[in-house]
């Protein structure tokens, strides 16, 4: 509502007008009558700014909805590289075991292990991305 709105002018000057016209005694039904007015139209500026706000809201609650969701860069990265490095670090005491109890057979079944257990992982992860950039 502008500080100077022609409608509620007109209006006000009319309530004027009738109280010079019809006297004291209908001063308080016609102060009632404007108020009304005025009401009815500081409601509807209230109903209009709240439905832009909620569209805004709904607006940008759907717009955070379409970011994709998945681990953070940082975590998934860790995934990715972390435990193939762990799994290296474990493979010298594996190997040695490995070496030790069965020779060059064992030792190539320790890294056949080794090996198997990083391509089920990058399996899973590279599945488990897939599926979320199709959803």
């Amino acid at each position: 509502m502008d500080a100077r709105d022609p409608e509620l002018s007109k209006e006000l000057s009319a309530t004027l007008q009738a109280r010079k016209d019809l006297g004291a005694e209908y001063e308080s039904e016609l102060v009632d009558s404007f108020l009304e007015k005025v009401t009815e139209r500081v409601d509807s500026r209230v109903e209009q700014r709240v439905r832009r706000e909620l569209a805004q809201q709904q607006t940008s609650s759907a717009r955070a909805d379409r970011r994709p969701i998945g681990p953070p860069q940082a975590s998934a990265r860790f995934a990715r590289y972390g435990f193939a490095g762990v799994t290296l670090v474990l493979a010298i005491p594996l190997s040695a075991i490995g070496a030790v109890n069965a020779h060059t057979p064992g030792l190539f079944i320790t890294w056949a292990g080794i090996v198997g257990v990083n391509l089920a992982q990058g399996l899973s992860s590279a599945w488990s991305r897939s599926r979320h950039d199709d959803d």
